[in-house]
């Protein structure tokens, strides 16, 4: 796996953290007043810089993601049910996720289909790079997009992660 990139956070003053466990790894959820706007996996790249940032317990938010996600993985959920707060990327990035909410558990696409699905088809790398940059992993489902040739690419969380999402969804 890559180095661990960290990143000044992003993060506004009222983000609150929770670290949770999981079947590939520890994860920490971050969440606003608006929603969840953070979901990273222990040692994937893009994770941000939360030293500053306070975990708690109790948060509406990030306990019902914690539950859900832990519904997720034991095979007893295939899609969330959780305010995003997606506020943090551009206007761009957030259209391209946005757009990852619509593809279904148990399927894939590419990056091209994204891109034509956005009426920007041209625009495929601009695709992948907001892909890449999603930063609420599993749940904004960045991890169903594959390559042209249906190879398995690019996952910040690492491509065994991607591998094993994808096979926990049937995909």
């Amino acid at each position: 796996m890559d180095a661990i990139t960290l990143q000044r956070s992003p993060l506004a003053n009222d983000t609150v953290l929770r670290r949770t466990e999981t079947t590939l790894g520890g994860v920490t959820l971050a969440a606003t007043a608006a929603g969840l706007c953070g979901l990273w996996f222990d040692g994937q790249r893009h994770f941000p810089d939360l030293a500053q940032v306070p975990e708690r317990r109790g948060n509406p938010i990030l306990d019902a993601a914690a539950h859900q996600l832990h519904e997720y993985f034991a095979g007893r959920r295939s899609a969330f049910e959780l305010p995003l707060d997606m506020s943090r990327g551009t206007h761009f990035q957030q259209t391209v996720w946005q757009a990852l909410l619509r593809i279904p558990a148990g399927t894939t696409t590419t990056y091209g289909a994204l891109a034509a699905q956005l009426d920007r088809p041209r625009a495929v790398r601009a695709v992948a790079a907001a892909v890449g940059r999603n930063p609420i992993s599993v749940i904004v489902p960045c991890h169903r997009v594959v390559g042209a040739d249906g190879a398995l690419t690019g996952y910040a969380g690492g491509l065994d992660r991607k591998r094993r999402l994808l096979a926990l969804e049937a995909a």
